[in-house]
């Protein structure tokens, strides 16, 4: 071979490598390196907020008006946040929750989780929003005797069941270990809810609860009684992938902004005030007058209801709270029949006849129609129904009172978790002596609202119920599966 064309052919090569090199340098950037997208580019891109939810009352569940709940609600505001929209797979345990937080497509998963030291061993939290406590709840009827436990070492001999694979279980194996001697069995087949059910028929002795999920249920429930707490304060959060990143600090971002909009304090407040005006008696007094009056009005309501767009089961809670479905009450100021209605109320209604079971819950209807129209505009959403409610009991000039006085005292006038702050102030003259209307016992609209959405919820729940029954009692033999389906979705 040639010496310089080899020499050539050699110095040609090392050129070209060297501009192939420099080129292929030249053309790459890091940054155009393909990368995957993070959990929260994934919800914007696809524009959906995949969430595996618990359901049941104290966090998801469908009511006469569409799905609700707490962790509902407060989703539902962070897809708004997002702009994206929210795709719900339902949870029936707490165990069955976890086992779907571990699925790729599941971006949030909320059960009311506590946020314990084990826990966070095994998954992924995002901020905390609730505080809650454990609690030991039993049967009322064992309250008085020697049966119903004060501390930890009265469970021992008691009939007690938990969730499987709940904190509930781990608190109870731990003191298990410490050397308590406490017989409980764990399921995987009845969610807390389900399980405080057999406690108020006496099924089993005791359960044991966070403390929301208790006072969400003790208005369905009269029959169970707290015991005492058998933990420390614990944080609620959600479950998130590993490694989401963005989407935790844009969750921690989002909740702050939240509270400090004093959104966070009107979510608590729509579901755990009626809790301050829980009356036993009341309430036990409200399920037996469900099936021995109720079917007599029921009808009217209904159809009351439908006439005036307003869910007849609030024209029901109303009625109760008045009257307690007696066609013939009468109070010491001269108010009569199933609403309640005064004489000059009455001849504008057109009711004839208030002791008429049908006139008078038309006229009711009617009345609340138009106490609805009659709130200021800036009223918006369930806050107007409450406010027509409070005007229904004390007027509603003395609503227009107590919205001034808030403006007066930094609060907001438009929203009912402010305004029944306000509104007891109405009967201390230091208050009410500039007002146009006056005095007015403030605090009694505030509790009438109170009550008047307790009752709804309970009979929404009871006519649920009541028509999962029958379906189950008119669905075919054979479809054993369409049993079951209804059942597991009992909430």
């Amino acid at each position: 071979m040639n010496k310089p064309w080899y020499i050539s052919f050699a110095i040609f090569l090392a050129f070209s490598f060297f501009i192939f090199g420099w080129i292929s340098h030249s053309a790459y950037n890091p940054s155009s390196r393909v990368k995957n997208p993070s959990v929260l580019e994934k919800i914007k891109k696809t524009k959906l907020l995949n969430v595996a939810l618990l359901n049941a009352p104290s966090t998801y569940y469908i009511g006469s008006e569409g799905p609700q709940g707490f962790d509902y609600d407060l989703l539902r505001a962070y897809a708004e946040h997002l702009d994206v929209e929210l795709n719900i797979t339902s949870a029936h345990t707490v165990k069955e929750a976890l086992k779907l937080s571990r699925q790729s497509n599941i971006y949030i998963t909320s059960a009311g989780i506590a946020k314990t030291a084990s826990r966070q061993k095994l998954y992924n939290f995002g901020p905390s929003y609730f505080e809650v406590q454990e609690q030991v709840i039993c049967n009322r009827g064992m309250l008085g005797s020697s049966k119903f436990p004060r501390d930890i070492e009265e469970l021992e001999g008691l009939s007690i069941m938990v969730g499987e694979d709940t904190s509930y279980a781990d608190t109870l194996q731990k003191l298990k270990e410490d050397g308590f001697d406490i017989n409980y069995t764990t399921t995987s087949e009845y969610s807390t809810e389900e399980l405080l059910d057999k406690v108020a028929r006496h099924v089993i002795d005791c359960t044991v609860a966070d403390s929301n999920i208790y006072a969400l249920n003790l208005k369905f429930f009269p029959d169970i009684a707290m015991a005492f707490a058998i933990s420390g304060r614990e944080q609620l959060a959600w479950i998130l992938p590993k490694g989401a990143k963005e989407l935790e600090k844009d969750m921690y971002e989002w909740l702050n902004s939240f509270n400090q909009q004093g959104k966070m304090t009107q979510l608590k407040d729509h579901y755990y005030s009626y809790i301050l005006f829980f009356d036993y008696y009341n309430t036990k007094m409200f399920y037996k007058r469900i099936k021995s009056r109720l079917p007599r009005y029921k009808k009217y309501f209904v159809k009351a209801g439908e006439r005036y767009n307003i869910p007849w089961t609030l024209l029901a809670s109303v009625s109760y709270q008045e009257s307690h479905w007696n066609p013939n009450a009468k109070s010491f100021t001269g108010v009569r029949g199933l609403m309640m209605l005064t004489r000059n109320t009455a001849k504008i209604l057109g009711v004839k006849n208030r002791v008429d079971p049908k006139e008078s819950i038309m006229g009711g209807a009617k009345h609340l129609r138009q106490m609805l129209k009659d709130v200021p505009t800036d009223v918006q959403g369930e806050n107007r129904l409450k406010f027509a409610l409070a005007a229904y009991n004390v007027g509603l000039g003395h609503i227009r009172d107590a919205q001034k006085l808030a403006k007066k005292l930094g609060v907001d006038p438009n929203i009912w978790s402010d305004m029944k702050r306000v509104l007891p102030l109405l009967s201390q003259k230091k208050y009410y002596k500039t007002l146009k209307y006056g005095y007015a016992r403030g605090s009694e609209p505030v509790k009438y609202v109170e009550a008047i959405y307790d009752y709804k919820d309970i009979l929404e729940k009871y006519e649920k119920e009541k028509q999962l029954k029958l379906e189950q009692k008119n669905a075919p033999k054979e479809d054993k599966n369409v049993t079951i389906s209804l059942k597991k979705n009992k909430d």
